[in-house]
């Protein structure tokens, strides 16, 4: 049962996905958020941003997103849901309420599914999926369909939306510079 479940799957997959690959996975171009807390400052732009988009209202605490404030070290570090590929969230859901964006590959909470019993806050191991009181609901960073408000309204690119493949690219740069001005001030 199981083997015929799995290729009918597969099958309707590729009938409308037709350039994902079940070797490599999606051959999609997918994007995901890049954060450097180095260029962070704290002002809050992607938190009103998400509020505003999510809830209709500038409020911090309504939002996505968070800036954390490590006050002894002068640092900001803006934080959300990083769209686990083996998303803990998802499968521990009873009631299947978060599912997958095929064009995103966000994790989308369904409001109408959802019964706010908060397991997936208990299986999120980063703590990104928070409960809403006045909804009864649980929220998450569902990168807004793909136009992330939080990095469109970054003043200092702390928080980019790239290509999922690259997201480690500006920090590989910084160390093979680094790198190489090491070897440089030995020659």
């Amino acid at each position: 049962m199981k083997a015929g479940w799995l290729a009918y799957l597969v099958f309707e997959m590729c009938a409308h996905f037709p350039r994902m690959s079940f070797n490599t996975g999606y051959n999609i171009m997918q994007k995901s958020l890049s954060i450097d807390p180095g260029k962070c400052t704290g002002c809050l732009q992607c938190e009103l941003a998400c509020s505003y988009d999510n809830e209709g209202v500038f409020n911090p605490s309504k939002s996505r997103i968070k800036v954390f404030n490590f006050h002894d070290q002068g640092r900001y570090v803006p934080y959300t849901c990083t769209q686990c590929d083996e998303a803990w969230c998802m499968h521990a859901c009873p009631v299947d309420a978060i599912s997958v964006d095929g064009a995103t590959g966000a994790k989308i909470v369904s409001d109408t599914l959802c019964v706010g019993c908060k397991v997936c806050t208990i299986a999120c191991p980063f703590g990104t999926i928070n409960y809403n009181s006045a909804t009864g609901k649980v929220i998450k960073c569902d990168l807004c369909e793909g136009e992330p408000e939080c990095a469109k309204a970054c003043p200092t690119d702390a928080i980019t939306f790239v290509d999922a493949d690259w997201t480690g690219l500006e920090k590989m740069r910084s160390w093979a510079a680094k790198t190489d001005a090491a070897v440089q001030a030995e020659a």
